[in-house]
């Protein structure tokens, strides 16, 4: 006889077999829901700076041994440490110049004034060890008040360059004022900041005088306060430093990572780099971040310059680092942005790429670089994974026809040889990533069109857009941001988080400029009921 239960038995196992496939379906990159948790733009913020060199009046114990006049002073100008300060006062007009620290063309540099009597000038000073060279910041002040900064650079005892930049209409220097000189390479960015706002106040290139970059040069450079006043006039200086900085906009946001695209998740902190943005180009320089991936304390970690072998020190942009475990060297690409730069004698921008032994994350870090064999000034951008399964290294970017676009390049080794794949695509695209999503990769990238494109791996077909809860972008601003999407561990809030920038730029520079931009978190779950395995 039949069992009464059997076809309804046998239904319900169906069913249940149904309901687990389900279950157990892939996710895929257009399943997700990428919500905004949070956002931040740094500032030279002063938690952030790296320390490479300063004067601090109130740790000073011998000024002439810590802190001695260099070059030739004038007048009897004297410096006393009084009430935390150093105060330099003149009887009659003096001039004098101190030693405070050693030269970094990737650094800034702060000088604060607590308050000035009389009338003169006070500022940041990179002189040459060897030559009459100088280049100079000065506050300029007028019976007491700020009326202007002043540059000056001075080759082989020459003065090529001096202009006074007046203070806007609107900026009211009062004291204490800070003066800081952002140095970019070949130019500087020159800020006053008056009760906690700073002004954007001139922006003078100095490449076609000094190549600062070349490292026989920077070497022969070093940091001083630079004071020149009128008879009776005093200062009190609070302090100077020099520092790596994350400037003032952050953009190009890459996850280092292992040779396979596995995100690099160390002492419970995801690393990135980023790009420090300064002005337009070649004035941004290679940051490296960090970021413990349950939170949001993006922390700046430091500065990579990147070394061709022609004696200088560059500031690439745009890279992607991974660790490789079988040579225990870190290595990556980047993209050579300093072919901008006075110096390139013809080069195009080319993607390098870049190794190094000794660990890049931390500190002022300097990696081989060399180029690839790709066609000069039209890539950028690149990502690249070593796929296992396949047997190559294989790399998506950015590539100009036209337009940027992306595609897809392999080869059998990491740093030459790249034929193409597959593309480039047909829209816009920047930010190229390659990213492992459930069971399979995906190339992401973002877009002038507003919006986030999923392709297919390695095929660049469509597989549709990352859906974002409030995009980093509004309806005025640009929208070719970098998608960074990436899958977490088990034991996070998030499945998947992504950090984006925005395209905001810093008020006041000169057009055409890329100082965007402010980070952005999202969060992504899988969709209710899916149970993938973790990416890694």
């Amino acid at each position: 006889m039949q069992n009464p239960f059997s076809f309804p038995r046998l239904h319900l196992l169906l069913a249940f077999s149904v309901l687990s496939g389900m279950a157990a379906a892939d996710v895929t990159p257009e399943s997700l829901d990428f919500r905004r948790q949070a956002t931040q733009r740094m500032f030279f913020d002063r938690d952030q700076e790296i320390p490479l060199a300063g004067l601090q009046p109130t740790k000073i114990l011998g000024i002439e041994v810590m802190h001695p006049i260099v070059g030739t002073p004038t007048g009897n100008a004297e410096f006393e440490i009084t009430e935390g300060k150093l105060r330099i006062s003149a009887k009659t007009a003096s001039r004098a110049d101190r030693w405070v620290g050693g030269f970094n063309p990737f650094a800034s540099y702060d000088l604060l004034l607590e308050k000035f009597s009389g009338s003169g000038q006070v500022g940041i000073l990179f002189r040459d060890l060897e030559q009459e060279n100088r280049i100079s910041a000065s506050l300029v002040m007028k019976d007491g008040k700020c009326s202007a900064i002043r540059w000056v650079v001075v080759k082989e005892g020459e003065e090529v360059a001096r202009k006074d930049h007046p203070l806007p209409e609107g900026v009211k220097a009062e004291f204490p004022l800070r003066l800081r000189v952002q140095m970019l390479a070949v130019g500087v960015n020159l800020f006053l900041e008056s009760k906690g706002e700073a002004h954007l106040i001139a922006y003078p290139d100095f490449a076609e005088h000094f190549e600062l970059r070349k490292k026989s040069l920077m070497q022969r450079f070093e940091f001083c306060l630079h004071s020149d006043l009128s008879a009776g006039a005093s200062v009190d200086i609070a302090e100077m430093t020099a520092a790596l900085s994350p400037g003032c906009g952050q953009a190009d946001i890459r996850a280092i990572t292992r040779a396979d695209g596995e995100p690099l998740i160390e002492d419970d902190r995801l690393w990135f780099t980023m790009t420090v943005r300064g002005r337009a180009l070649p004035h941004p320089m290679q940051g490296v971040f960090s970021m413990n991936p349950s939170v949001f304390d993006l922390r700046f970690e430091g500065i990579i310059a990147f070394d061709m072998g022609d004696g200088l020190l560059r500031n690439e942009l745009a890279s992607h680092l991974f660790y490789d475990d079988a040579s225990k060297e870190w290595r990556g690409w980047t993209v050579g942005f300093s072919a901008y730069g006075l110096d390139s004698g013809g080069k195009q921008k080319a993607v390098l790429a870049v190794s190094s032994k000794r660990d890049p994350r931390k500190g002022f870090s300097v990696m081989r670089a060399k180029p690839i064999g790709l066609p000069q000034g039209m890539h950028e951008d690149p990502h690249g994974i070593y796929d296992a399964e396949a047997g190559k290294w294989r790399m998506l970017l950015a590539e100009h026809a036209g337009k940027f676009r992306a595609s897809i390049w392999e080869s059998d080794t990491w740093d030459s040889g790249y034929t193409r794949l597959s593309g480039p695509v047909e829209m816009d695209s920047t930010g190229t990533s390659i990213q492992k999503i459930g069971s399979k990769r995906y190339a992401m990238f973002g877009s002038a069109d507003r919006k986030v494109y999923i392709r297919s791996y390695p095929g660049l077909e469509p597989a549709g857009e990352l859906k974002m809860h409030l995009p980093p972008w509004d309806d005025e601003s640009g929208t070719r941001i970098w998608p960074n999407v990436i899958p977490l561990p088990e034991g996070y809030p998030a499945r998947y988080i992504a950090l984006m920038m925005d395209r905001i730029n810093f008020p006041g520079m000169p057009k055409k400029n890329w100082t965007y931009g402010a980070m952005y978190l999202y969060h992504a779950h899988l969709p209710e009921g899916n149970e993938t395995p973790y990416e890694y």
